[in-house]
């Protein structure tokens, strides 16, 4: 699949990337569908709309990076990698497999194009802010992009993350918090109480914005906006865990579950059949 830009387009390859996540689950009977779906949108618009990426040139230093802080998350990543042209779709058989490319989070340094080894929670924003420093100390244009989960931005690594991309005014970092409303144990609020979320970040000096995440014209212009700030930038977006799916939505023992058959076969009708290759 090449880059596009036509909204309706970005929704059919969404859908093929929420195929490519039930398949890979129930595949490797192992796997966080639930939040993978609810990413799908961002992820779709990312890959094939807004990355400054080259497939054929992994490592090259002028791409844009992005980093899976809710690394657990990391199918939709894979199928983005590989609808884009990083690897085959073949190698989705091998997921969460002893020496396969595609480990159970994502790995820098067995998975082409992935920018960083993530899945300890709270830690991609970090190293999202070295990249933004690392660009502006070498004047290099790229952009840097985070996906952190609500649930994981309880972690207090994040907030002082958050100090130091405002400290070095880090208008090449771009984070989005995909607000589901749910973690692995219950929901966000009941484990916490994190809400709201947005003057959270508006109070460290952040340029701060709340979007329907599975709206491709507000995530676009989410995107645009952001690169207009004088800010470290954070897109606050409302997403439904599972989305996609009717019998996953809304329904956290999605989160780590492995879809049967039968749901399998749901998933493809209702998500277009999609390409095993």
């Amino acid at each position: 699949m090449a880059e596009v830009a036509n909204p309706a387009e970005l929704q059919k390859i969404a859908d093929q990337l929420r195929l490519d996540v039930v398949k890979m689950v129930h595949d490797a009977k192992d796997g966080h569908p639930g939040p993978a779906l609810s990413i799908a949108d961002i992820v779709a618009t990312l890959y094939f709309k807004e990355l400054n990426i080259d497939p054929q040139n992994p490592y090259w230093e002028d791409r844009d990076r992005f980093i899976l802080s809710k690394g657990h998350a990391c199918t939709v990543l894979y199928a983005a990698l590989a609808r884009r042209g990083y690897f085959p779709a073949a190698e989705f058989a091998g997921l969460r497999s002893l020496g396969s490319i595609l480990q159970g989070h994502p790995c820098m340094k067995k998975t082409p194009g992935v920018d960083a080894t993530s899945g300890s929670l709270g830690n991609g924003l970090s190293i999202g802010v070295g990249m933004a420093i690392a660009a502006k100390y070498r004047q290099k244009p790229y952009y840097t992009y985070v996906m952190l989960g609500d649930g994981e931005i309880q972690e207090g690594i994040v907030w002082e993350a958050a100090m130091c991309a405002k400290k070095y005014r880090l208008d090449n970092l771009i984070a989005f918090v995909d607000n589901n409303g749910w973690q692995s144990g219950d929901s966000v609020e009941n484990v916490s109480g994190l809400l709201p979320i947005l003057p959270k970040w508006e109070a460290f000096g952040w340029h701060c914005q709340s979007i329907d995440g599975h709206d491709f014209a507000q995530i676009i212009e989410a995107v645009a906006n952001a690169k207009q700030a004088a800010a470290p930038a954070v897109i606050v977006a409302k997403t439904v865990k599972g989305k996609g799916l009717a019998f996953m939505e809304n329904d956290n023992s999605w989160h780590k579950r492995v879809p049967d058959d039968s749901q399998l076969a749901v998933a493809r009708k209702v998500l277009g059949g999609g390409a095993d290759e």
